[in-house]
C-alpha cells in the first residue's frame, strides 16, 4: 500500500473520530456552562430583617450599670425570634447583666456558639438552667462533653459544618478556619449584611469574604471580636485596608480586638466607627 493511500486512510480515521466525539465534547462544555451558571443557586437566600443587637457581655465598658469581664455575648432580637450569640465566660456575670437590662431569658429561642473557648461558652449553663429546652447551634468540632452537657438539660444540639440558615434572613457561615474553627452569624438587613463575630480566629477579612460569597450581598457592619491584639502596626494597617476594600460600611470591633487595632479602625472609619462595649445596643 503506497504512502498516498495510507495518508487518505489516516485522514478518514481522524474524521470519523472527530464526528464521534465532537458532540460529546460540545455537551460537556455546555454542562460546564450550566454548572457555572447554577452556582448562584447555592448562595444563601436571605430575606431582609429588622433587628436589634445588644451586647450583654464584654470586657469593654459602655453602660456603667453593667459588669465587664473577658468574653463576649450579644442578644439578637428579630421580632418573632430571639438569638443569643455566645455567652461570655462567667454565667453569674451574664445573668446579672441580663437582669439589669430586663432581658427575658425565656424569650430566647436559640443559642449560637461561635467557637469552643470558655470566654464564649462559659455562661451556657446559666442560660440552660433558665431555658433548658433551647436549641443550640454549635460546630461539629465541639467536644462531646459540651454537647452532652447541653442535651442533658433538654436542649437540642444542632452540629454545624456548612453555612446554615437559622431563621428567615439569618444564617451561620458554617465552620471557618483550621487551627481554631469558628462560625460567625449573618443577618441581612435593609442596609446590608450585619456580621457578628466571636473572636475572628479565622481572620476578620476571611469572615467578610465568606459572608459575601455565600450570600452575594454587601456588608454593612461587622461587630464583635477581631482578635488583633498581637498584630503589629503594619499587619493592622493591612487588615483595616482589607476590610475597607471589601466594602464594609461600618465597624464595631470589641472584646479581643485590642486597643491599638480599635484606634486604627477608628481613625480609618471616622464617623462609621462604633465604639461599643457591654450594654451597647443598635437597631436596624
Amino acid at each position: 500500500m503506497d504512502s498516498k493511500r495510507l495518508s487518505i486512510i489516516a485522514l478518514l480515521l481522524i474524521a470519523a473520530a472527530v464526528s464521534m466525539f465532537l458532540p460529546q465534547l460540545l455537551d460537556d462544555n455546555s454542562d460546564e456552562g450550566t454548572s457555572e451558571g447554577q452556582s448562584d443557586e447555592h448562595l444563601l437566600n436571605l430575606e431582609e430583617r429588622s433587628v436589634r443587637l445588644t451586647i450583654l457581655y464584654d470586657n469593654n465598658p459602655y453602660d456603667g450599670r453593667l459588669e465587664t469581664a473577658w468574653g463576649f455575648s450579644c442578644l439578637v432580637e428579630l421580632g418573632d425570634e430571639t438569638i443569643l450569640f455566645d455567652t461570655g465566660s462567667e454565667g453569674e456575670i451574664l445573668a446579672r447583666n441580663i437582669e439589669t437590662l430586663g432581658v427575658d431569658v425565656g424569650g430566647i429561642d436559640c443559642l449560637v456558639l461561635s467557637h469552643d473557648h470558655r470566654d464564649h461558652t462559659g455562661g451556657m449553663d446559666a442560660i440552660l438552667e433558665a431555658r433548658g429546652n433551647i436549641t443550640i447551634y454549635m460546630l461539629y468540632s465541639f467536644p462531646s462533653i459540651i454537647k452532652n452537657s447541653a442535651t442533658s438539660t433538654g436542649a437540642t444540639v444542632i452540629e454545624v459544618r456548612d453555612a446554615t440558615i437559622i431563621y428567615e434572613g439569618v444564617a451561620t457561615t458554617g465552620a471557618l478556619g483550621t487551627e481554631i474553627r469558628e462560625q460567625a452569624l449573618i443577618i441581612n438587613t435593609r442596609n446590608g449584611l450585619v456580621i457578628l463575630t466571636g473572636c475572628s480566629h479565622p481572620g476578620v477579612v476571611e469572615i467578610v469574604e465568606c459572608a459575601k460569597e455565600i450570600t452575594g450581598k454587601e456588608v454593612y457592619l461587622v461587630m464583635g471580636g477581631y482578635h488583633l491584639g498581637s498584630i503589629g502596626d503594619t499587619g493592622l494597617s493591612r487588615i483595616v485596608s482589607g476590610v475597607m476594600d471589601l466594602g464594609v460600611k461600618r465597624v464595631a470591633p470589641t472584646h479581643c480586638t485590642g486597643d491599638a487595632a480599635r484606634s486604627i479602625f477608628m481613625e480609618a472609619y471616622g464617623e462609621n466607627y462604633l465604639g461599643v462595649g457591654v450594654g451597647f445596643s443598635i437597631d436596624f
